[in-house]
């Protein structure tokens, strides 16, 4: 919990009061920004999906159960690392998180603001605080590390765009949601000679997993290492669903996986890896079909996932090729906050 206290250009930070006091030139009277707490869950949760929703993408909107994983994620401490602003009959009108991704360096943001308070500094205010938590995860990381703080929104959320341009954010990538709607069953899978699917058994097989995504994943761009603790938590929540995991095997070793969830009523396809030796056989398409396949047998015919538009392994080229289109469009934006060794070359 923090009082910001405005010293000349500094923002310090009162870590035993309950409420920031913020440069009320920023924050426009009758609105109070102050540490989240757990009271404010569902408050939060609906106005993550009224601004997903006025954003035109309610699909990727957080549901309760998935942003009360996210606060018990191990190194997040809501009363340092959250932050909501109120309006004057106590709702919740705008929320700000901090996350460590990796090694006190890699630090990244998530905001919003509720659509009626626009225009009176609550974005500015959060980005600002959420700056100065930043600023002090700098003396937890390694001297020689950059340092640098990322947000995402939407391509055509163009009030947060300016806001972080006014900030010194700089845009430096861009992600699509892709989505197909099935009338019909997709094309049957055709697997690579010698790979097959096996039922998933969650204690058996969920540290290969684990092993086998980090190792798909370590040349896509902003990779970072994620411990097992880390993984089991993220992966196997509440809301995970054993029988959506498809694992292909080569014998003893796992050649790729489509670990699938729903989310908000929709099929969704959280990650799709191919480690590679296994790679340009046609596995990738194999576990996509597959997928489509299960969530049309389920009577979920829409179904997503979230790609790296500039994707180095040709992801977009396969979902394109599966038939799925460009939904919805992001934009992640930078912010450096120290020069120095990039932290993906550890």
């Amino acid at each position: 919990m923090a009082t910001e206290i405005q010293i000349g250009e500094e923002f310090l930070f009162d870590m035993d009061s309950p409420v920031f006091d913020p440069d009320p030139s920023t924050l426009k009277t009758g609105l109070t920004l102050r540490a989240a707490q757990w009271a404010d869950l569902e408050p939060v949760a609906q106005l993550i999906l009224a601004v997903c929703t006025s954003d035109g993408d309610p699909t990727v909107a957080l549901t309760p159960k998935e942003l009360e994983s996210d606060w018990k994620s191990p190194g997040f401490t809501l009363a340092t690392d959250a932050w909501v602003v109120t309006a004057a009959d106590g709702r919740v009108v705008g929320y700000e998180e901090f996350v460590n991704r990796y090694a006190h360096a890699s630090l990244q943001g998530d905001g919003y603001v509720h659509l009626d308070f626009m225009g009176n500094g609550i974005g500015t205010a959060m980005l600002r605080a959420l700056e100065e938590r930043a600023r002090k995860e700098i003396e937890l990381a390694d001297p020689d590390l950059r340092v640098f703080i990322r947000n995402g929104m939407a391509i055509g959320d163009t009030v947060s765009r300016e806001m972080h341009e006014n900030e010194g954010y700089k845009p430096i990538r861009f992600f699509w949601r892709m989505e197909i709607t099935l009338d019909g069953p997709p094309p049957a899978p055709v697997w690579p000679e010698g790979v097959e699917l096996r039922p998933f058994e969650l204690e058996k097989h969920n540290y290969a997993v684990h092993l086998a995504h980090e190792e798909a994943f370590s040349d896509h761009w902003g990779h970072t290492p994620h411990t097992y603790d880390d993984w089991q938590h993220r992966m196997n929540n509440e809301e995970m669903d054993p029988s959506l995991w498809f694992i292909a095997w080569d014998g003893d070793k796992i050649a790729g996986y489509a670990l699938c969830r729903y989310r908000n009523g929709n099929g969704w396809v959280g990650s799709l890896g191919v480690r590679r030796p296994w790679r340009k056989h046609g596995l990738g398409l194999a576990l996509l079909y597959h997928s489509f396949g299960e969530f049309h047998k389920r009577g979920t015919p829409v179904i997503s996932l979230g790609v790296d538009a500039a994707s180095q392994t040709g992801a977009t080229y396969l979902y394109q090729k599966a038939g799925m289109h460009v939904a919805a469009e992001y934009v992640s934006y930078e912010k450096e906050l120290r020069p120095g060794r990039e932290v993906d070359s550890t």
